[in-house]
């Protein structure tokens, strides 16, 4: 049940990654917290260079040290450079709703809220289920959407 445990650190560290996103994108449009366009681009080239240390120098170190450091096949090398890809895009999609004006109390939830949803759908898709779904998954769905609303709609000012 080790898994909880890393569940809850992915949790805690993307809930606190709009925040730091917009935080660190207000903090370097200079004077006066003012998002200007290059600042959504140096967020970005940081952001970048944390996953270029921790994603890329530390698995080339560990597995390195290890010798293990060969051996990728294509389709799992596909796979997970997809990955990678999808996870920069959503970074730029978050740094470019806080460059047009959202704020962490609004951009996150519609991100956290869609992507579980999105992720159920592709899910089904590419490991169907042996039985049909129960009918009140759909129920959830319009419940984490409306959830996802009520949070937008009745966010502290």
């Amino acid at each position: 049940m080790i898994w909880i445990l890393f569940a809850v650190g992915a949790g805690l560290s993307w809930g606190l990654y709009g925040v730091a996103s917009h935080t660190g994108q207000v903090e370097l449009g200079g004077p006066g917290g003012i998002l200007r366009a290059s600042a959504a681009m140096k967020a970005l080239l940081c952001v970048g260079m944390a996953y270029f240390v921790i994603a890329v120098l530390t698995p080339v170190l560990v597995l390195g040290s290890k010798g293990q450091l060969n051996n990728f096949n294509q389709s799992g090398t596909i796979w997970s450079v997809l990955c990678g890809a999808l996870g920069a895009l959503g970074a730029i999609c978050i740094i470019y709703a806080f460059k047009n004006g959202g704020s962490p109390a609004f951009v996150m939830p519609v991100v956290f809220g869609g992507a579980p949803l999105v992720n159920v759908l592709v899910s089904m898709l590419m490991h169907p289920p042996k039985t049909t779904p129960n009918p009140l998954l759909w129920v959830g769905y319009v419940m984490a959407s409306a959830g996802v609303g009520l949070v937008l709609y009745f966010k502290p000012a």
